[in-house]
């Protein structure tokens, strides 16, 4: 593997990995900076709050990775993070937790320009492989990061944060000294229309074939979000779970997400087709829910895992379609709205999820996981819908 890859996976982990070890200690640390037992209310916003900047921000530092290059703006993102964190090391209250999250959000949104720069340096017949592989090491920073935030959650509520400081500083330096820029900057003048967040959705609506494809990108990420948002609580109520087994089932499932979206993308597409792939995620994925549902010993979630993985394999081969929706110049843009779709569904979810989790949460805990396999059920039309030959898309005005 080339070092530019290397270090923009580097940057992905990192991302998963903050997103991560705050689910463990989340609820402990709502308690410690709002004095407050019942802190269910605030969860919900806590992980909407980090999506909503994720939302604004990934189409803005996309649009302006495509003029001003890559580089620069994966440095001031990871710059950034590293400075947050330590901000979120020494919150002593609500507002300033919440700003924390908010600017981690912002920092995090350096996603789209990962993508946009894997496009730039990969042919095309190498896009599932190595997006399938950016996915994985999403799922190691799931691994790293839960795990990483229970074991030393139980130590200091602080030391998570300050553990990944250190790691998105290294981070940082390694993509100062080994990353190349991937495309020749314009250097045109910045549209400042190009930076309203919402003016790329509006050339999603205009061109034709984006926005089935843009809408099961919202569905997936609908459907993921349910694991952040409840996992804890659920396990906590079903099973009686600490924190330390919840950050350690949530690493087992990070493992079995990395293992599938690592090896099997490439060859599902190369045995059963792009849309029959997609399905067979869909349908992975359901099923594992389905039997989660009705789960009555803790033994039972670890043995579904390997099936609700199974269901990841779907993403990296729509994000690689997506890659030849449009032209080599607006891969930046799209993967910018691509990533607000996700950081759209992932405001809107959480706060649906805990909402509903704590309406059913006297009566049957497991319902919880009946929602996502309604969302995946709602995509399967969508998906049959789609054209997996090359079409030929208008030019983003």
């Amino acid at each position: 593997m080339n070092r530019p890859l290397v270090v923009i996976f580097a940057a992905i982990v990192l991302d998963a990995v903050g997103i991560g070890l705050i689910f463990p200690i989340l609820p402990s640390l709502l308690r410690s900076v709002t004095h407050v037992d019942d802190v269910a209310p605030y969860i919900g916003l806590t992980i909407a709050l980090y999506a909503a900047m994720q939302f604004l921000f990934a189409p803005v530092l996309g649009a302006l990775s495509d003029r001003l290059g890559r580089r620069p703006v994966l440095l001031i993102s990871l710059a950034g993070a590293a400075v947050n964190y330590l901000f979120l090391a020494f919150a002593s209250n609500l507002w300033m937790l919440l700003l924390g999250r908010a600017i981690a959000g912002l920092t995090s949104a350096n996603t789209s320009v990962a993508a946009a720069y894997i496009t730039d340096i990969s042919p095309e017949d190498k896009r599932a492989r190595r997006f399938g592989l950016l996915n994985a090491m999403f799922g190691i920073g799931f691994i790293v990061g839960p795990v990483l935030g229970g074991a030393l959650g139980d130590h200091g509520l602080r030391l998570p944060f300050i553990a990944a400081a250190v790691l998105n500083a290294c981070n940082l330096l390694l993509a100062f000294v080994l990353l190349p820029e991937s495309r020749t900057p314009t250097r045109a003048p910045i549209d400042r229309a190009a930076l309203n967040p919402l003016r790329p959705l509006r050339w999603v609506f205009s061109a034709k074939g984006l926005l089935p494809i843009t809408l099961i990108f919202f569905a997936f990420s609908a459907a993921g979000e349910v694991y952040g948002t409840c996992w804890a609580l659920w396990g906590n109520d079903t099973f009686q779970w600490n924190g330390l087994w919840i950050g350690l089932s949530l690493g087992a499932f990070g493992i079995c997400q990395t293992l599938a979206q690592a090896f099997l993308p490439g060859p599902a597409v190369k045995l059963l087709g792009e849309r029959t792939t997609v399905l067979t995620g869909i349908a992975s994925a359901s099923v594992a829910l389905l039997l989660m549902a009705f789960a009555t010993q803790s033994w039972m979630i670890f043995a579904i895992m390997p099936l609700i993985a199974l269901g990841g394999i779907g993403a990296p081969t729509l994000q690689a379609l997506a890659t030849r929706q449009v032209d080599a110049h607006e891969q930046g843009q799209f993967q910018g709205v691509l990533t607000s779709a996700v950081s759209l569904a992932s405001i809107v979810c959480p706060l649906a999820f805990s909402s509903f989790y704590f309406v059913v949460r006297e009566q049957w805990t497991g319902a919880i996981w009946l929602l996502p396999v309604v969302v995946y059920a709602v995509t399967v039309p969508l998906v049959m819908g789609l054209r997996f030959e090359r079409p030929v898309v208008a030019s983003a005005t």
